[in-house]
């Protein structure tokens, strides 16, 4: 591998590159324009073109290298949340050791990261590269996917974002989504409010229950966000909806609020619930990590590097899913920055080739493993 100081114009001129071209989860043009970027600066650095993998009418990529058994999966996405035109914005610029632009620690950095590890390592055989383009969405078409590269796999290693000061995640809560729909009765508010069955009063008893599930001591965090309800000022609302966002740390209890959540019932005489959605991510536990962080504090006090820390956060990633099935999963291995999904998202590019010389190292413990 080249010399520390000499990855930086290269690690800088990619993700230069990957940031000028927009890629928000839900724009499938823009996001069709990002897969050929990212695909090219793939071949050039890795010398091997991609699998374009069709799930669900989006179009994934994949690098395979070697023949045999798959040993160890890298894996990314090139996605992002900011719409057509945030450069314009929060233009791409390095400034003060500062790199900023959409997209940038979240997580155009880390596939730039992840591609000069591999360019540098001396056998690849038992290797794959997978990017995906639907993450931020949650996954929905490359879930299989990622699930299929990584069973098996001694280990898999996400470049998401670094954790706090260049933390690497070793813990992440599973994710589970509910819309809770109530159906009620429309009735005149002014002539005959008795005769309406009130959706926005079920939806207020209904999100105080949701938020009572909650167990703060265990982590569990169970939000009530988007909420709708009626059709006009005078009316009595005949439906309404409100969206759950649920954080867990283990899968007993992930289960338990899912019961809950299908357990509930109305309190007004007539209403009906209709619960849609459930789990999304498994959560990623510490017992999935563990490994994987205690071989990564190793060999950055062999390199020289800082020893890494470790954080547990309450954002999902495909790591999840990777531990889920079973597969020993280290996350935030990407860049040192912050602000995710934030206006001030940024990288510390000191920190760049550092993190080259850790994930290249973890690769090659993991093949040997």
């Amino acid at each position: 591998m080249e010399r520390t100081d000499d990855l930086l114009p290269g690690l800088l001129a990619d993700i230069e590159e990957l940031v000028r071209c927009e890629s928000p989860s839900v724009d499938p043009e823009a996001l069709a324009r990002s897969t050929e970027v990212v695909a090219a600066l793939g071949e050039r650095r890795l010398g091997e073109r991609p699998e374009r993998v069709e799930a669900g009418g989006r179009v994934h990529l994949r690098w395979r290298f070697g023949s045999g058994p798959r040993r160890v999966l890298v894996l990314g996405h090139h996605d992002t949340v900011w719409p057509i035109g945030t450069l314009l914005t929060h233009p791409y610029a390095v400034s003060d050791g500062v790199l900023r632009g959409p997209g940038c620690v979240d997580m155009k950095a880390g596939l730039v990261l992840a591609m000069h590890a591999i360019a540098g390592l001396s056998s690849r055989a038992g290797l794959t590269l997978l990017v995906t383009c639907d993450e931020e969405l949650g996954s929905p078409t490359s879930r299989a996917l990622v699930e299929g590269e990584a069973a098996g796999c001694a280990a898999a290693l996400v470049l998401e974002a670094a954790g706090p000061g260049g933390a690497l995640k070793t813990e992440r809560k599973g994710v589970s989504r509910y819309r809770v729909r109530v159906h009620g009765r429309a009735a005149h508010a002014g002539l005959e409010p008795e005769r309406g069955v009130n959706a926005t009063v079920e939806l207020a008893h209904q999100v105080l229950a949701l938020a009572a599930l909650a167990d703060p001591g265990l982590g569990t965090t169970v939000t009530p966000t988007l909420l709708n309800a009626g059709t006009s000022e005078n009316t009595v609302p005949a439906a309404g909806e409100v969206a759950v966002d649920v954080r867990v740390r283990d899968l007993a209890e992930q289960q338990r609020v899912d019961e809950a959540v299908r357990a509930l019932r109305p309190l007004l005489p007539g209403a009906r619930l209709e619960v849609l959605g459930g789990p999304n991510r498994p959560p990623l536990e510490p017992s999935a990590s563990a490994a994987l962080f205690a071989r990564a504090v190793a060999l950055s006090a062999r390199l020289g590097l800082p020893e890494p820390t470790a954080a547990a956060v309450g954002g999902g990633s495909d790591g999840n899913f990777t531990a889920g099935i079973g597969t020993p999963t280290l996350d935030g291995l990407g860049a040192v920055g912050g602000g995710a999904h934030a206006d001030d998202e940024h990288v510390l590019v000191a920190a760049l080739p550092q993190r080259v010389r850790l994930v290249a190292a973890l690769i090659e413990e993991a093949l040997r493993a």
